[in-house]
């Protein structure tokens, strides 16, 4: 088991998923069920893996849950793409870099990992 406070990763994830809240709290009403569900999964789903991987009883079963993790921070990013373009979002420079760091903290934490 790794302790989950001392991971860097979680704690951006943390901060990456508090910040789409506040964005998507500005969706529109009809996207309520739609894409503002759909982000919001996406966005929790990323720290949530990371938190259940960090739980388990070996690197390998967190490596697996950190592959969960990152899949999803791609599901994200697209979701916010499509966003932008609907122009549901302005600027989505920031946050997109806040997933890129965490996406890349990912694969080497995951590298990490794949050695010990």
């Amino acid at each position: 088991m790794h302790n989950l406070k001392e991971l860097k990763i979680w704690h951006k994830a943390i901060e990456l998923t508090t910040e789409v809240y506040r964005l998507t709290a500005e969706f529109p009403k009809e996207e309520k069920y739609g894409l503002t569900s759909q982000v919001r999964r996406a966005a929790v789903s990323i720290p949530s893996n990371i938190a259940e991987g960090a739980g388990r009883n070996s690197d390998k079963e967190f490596v697996h849950f950190l592959g969960i993790s990152n899949g999803s921070s791609y599901e994200l990013q697209t979701q916010l793409i499509i966003s932008k373009n609907l122009d549901l979002i302005i600027n989505t420079e920031n946050i997109l870099d806040q997933i890129n760091q965490i996406q890349k903290m990912n694969y080497s934490l995951q590298q990490k990992l794949n050695q010990n």
